[in-house]
């Protein structure tokens, strides 16, 4: 059982645009980030809620993983569905993603749902900002991940919401309620590859103690309400 204030914390960090939902989706591969979100989208929305785990074959135990997440939804009472999608060579890790968005956006709009969700957090945001920050990026790159965006998969037509609600939650609490819920969540060892520029950003945050993923979440997120007064300057 999660606890009421947490369920009312993110209430708060997930309010939707009445055009927009509820119901909403929920993007779940099997880590602790995304059963986190999973578990306290149904707590706070139950019976309003959609899932999806997105199956790149990148890997032999992909299946499995997802398999696993459709056992957790089927547990709990969330529709779930798997969506396989093939990557094309070259940057593996970017086009995973955009193809995990399409699929995503494509089969949520298919079943009229028109917001769906991802768990990026705070310890996400940090490492966007201090990755950013070492490739000289402006203004507009280091406001980091945005809470929302609007996205227009190219499977649909459809306007679609995709929201970031957990952007002023840390990795450990939300690792928390997973456990809390006794789940064992889905080890991806891609997050501890150094091969990956976010996996060594990942273990030098961790190495140096003296940084604070919270409070760079929020010098984030000051830079985009930055960006957002320059934006609207430059129009007047």
């Amino acid at each position: 059982m999660i606890e009421e204030a947490l369920i009312a914390r993110f209430r708060a960090d997930c309010s939707l645009d009445p055009d927009y939902g509820p119901p909403l989706g929920i993007a779940v591969s099997g880590g602790p980030d995304s059963l986190a979100l999973l578990l306290l989208a149904h707590a706070a929305m139950p019976g309003q809620i959609y899932a999806a785990t997105v199956d790149h074959g990148l890997r032999p135990e992909s299946a499995g993983e997802a398999q696993f997440v459709a056992g957790v939804c089927s547990n709990i009472g969330v529709p779930h569905a798997i969506l396989p999608v093939t990557v094309e060579p070259g940057n593996t890790q970017a086009q995973a993603r955009a193809a995990r968005y399409e699929a995503l956006g494509t089969y949520f709009a298919h079943k009229c749902v028109l917001a769906f969700a991802t768990a990026h957090h705070a310890d996400d945001q940090a490492e966007t900002l201090l990755m950013r920050l070492n490739r000289g990026s402006g203004l507009a790159g280091l406001a980091g991940v945005r809470p929302w965006s609007i996205f227009f998969p190219e499977g649909a037509v459809a306007e679609m919401l995709l929201l970031r609600p957990l952007l002023g939650w840390r990795r450990a609490e939300l690792a928390q309620i997973v456990a809390d819920a006794g789940i064992v969540p889905v080890d991806d060892p891609s997050n501890t590859d150094e091969t990956y520029e976010r996996a060594r950003m990942r273990k030098a945050i961790a190495d140096a103690e003296w940084l604070d993923p919270a409070a760079m979440a929020r010098s984030a997120r000051y830079l985009a309400e930055a960006e957002e007064v320059v934006g609207r300057a430059g129009r007047d």
